[in-house]
């Protein structure tokens, strides 16, 4: 009895252990108060609680001003920033003084982003000022949230709101989850990415709700081992693997797996894209399925000429090598007659590009929807609406 008592305690001793209480810092002990600016009383929590092993910042309901913060780590232990209510950003761009985010969160291990939450970026009029249509080094604007050197952590249930430029960034990321994430901005609104995966690995996207004026979610240069599950995408771009190739030295791109997408209304659907005139790059092992298309434009697209609003003055072919990209049971309406555009490098063409079960209708003039094929021969199987390759270039 006394051996069987012994057990038991120390069973009951390990669960309490394990669900010890976090350590909670409320920002209003620190001074916040809604409706005005809490840049600093947040930057105090957050360092009360990064010296805390299993801490938690709360910022409740309500509507608070913030600046630009920096929340930094490393910490003593996990931690979890509670989003409860809207955090807004300054109207003025200039107030955020050139950084290149407005909340980062940089070299954290074990951090949880929750509550419900919304990070109003406030772009509106930072939109009017973004040049980077016309000009390729244009000033870069602010991200709400920035995630760099993260690892083991997971954001959930909350919202990223009209960013001045992308809402969501990673880089330098290992073993971060999305779920349940909202991302909205209007369809015009420029250079808005949803969430843009860099130099990052072992990231798991699922279950988003992305509307934005650019890609749902695009993968840069040393995206690796990505995956994303059930996510709806419109207005937007769609989602995107680049655009790859544009800098030297890029990082290799591999391991991207999107099921289970729905797309409504996007420009794009699902897509990888170089630029022309790129220096050495590859990106493979990339698979799109079981997506679902509303009134999409370009449905499925490779294309290695891009070159958004005529910045390129070299037109020579795209040196980024594409192979292992599959496209499997896509299904739905195109806004486009063209419904399969590859359009790949003549100096290093696709390879290994297999399209399976597409099934695309276009109701507009013109006939019925139409592929097009260039520089690749894709391996085919299943029902092919339309006909793969019908136009080969």
């Amino acid at each position: 009895m006394g051996k069987n008592l012994s057990i038991a305690t120390i069973l009951l001793l390990l669960v309490l252990a394990s669900t010890k209480a976090q350590q909670v810092f409320d920002v209003k002990s620190y001074g916040a108060q809604p409706n005005v600016d809490i840049t600093q009383a947040l930057t105090k929590a957050w360092k009360a609680a990064c010296a805390v092993a299993g801490s938690k910042v709360v910022i409740s309901a309500g509507v608070y001003k913030l600046g630009f913060v920096n929340l930094l780590g490393p910490c003593k232990g996990a931690i979890e920033f509670n989003l409860q209510g809207t955090l807004q950003a300054p109207l003025d761009v200039a107030s955020l003084n050139g950084k290149d985010g407005w909340v980062v969160f940089e070299r954290i291990d074990g951090l949880t982003v929750s509550g419900g939450g919304v990070f109003d970026g406030k772009g509106q009029h930072a939109w009017q000022k973004n040049k980077c249509d016309k000009d390729k080094n244009c000033n870069v604007l602010p991200i709400n949230i920035r995630f760099d050197k993260v690892t083991n952590s997971i954001v959930q249930d909350i919202t990223s709101k009209d960013s001045k430029y992308f809402h969501i960034n990673l880089l330098q990321c290992t073993k971060l989850q999305f779920q349940h994430v909202t991302i909205t901005a209007p369809a015009n609104s420029p250079n808005t990415d949803g969430i843009h995966v860099g130099h990052s690995s072992q990231i798991t996207i699922t279950n988003a709700n992305i509307g934005t004026g650019d890609d749902c979610i695009s993968f840069g240069a040393g995206a690796q081992d990505i995956t994303v599950n059930q996510v709806t995408c419109g207005p937007g771009h769609g989602i995107s693997v680049g655009s790859l190739g544009k800098y030297q030295n890029e990082e290799p791109v591999s391991g991207i797996r999107v099921t289970g997408a729905t797309l409504s209304n996007t420009d794009n659907g699902v897509r990888i894209k170089t630029w022309p005139a790129s220096s050495s790059g590859a990106a493979t092992d990339i698979h799109f399925e079981d997506v679902v298309m509303n009134n999409v434009a370009n449905p499925i697209i490779i294309d290695q000429n891009y070159c958004p609003n005529s910045q390129c003055s070299n037109q020579s072919p795209s040196k980024v090598k594409i192979s292992n990209v599959s496209f499997k049971k896509i299904s739905g309406s195109s806004s486009t007659k063209e419904a399969v555009n590859l359009i790949c490098s003549k100096s290093v063409p696709c390879q290994q590009v297999v399209l399976s079960d597409i099934d695309l209708t276009y109701k507009g003039s013109g006939g019925s929807a139409t592929s097009t094929c260039t520089n690749v021969q894709p391996a085919v199987s299943g029902k092919l609406n339309p006909p793969a390759c019908a136009n080969k270039n």
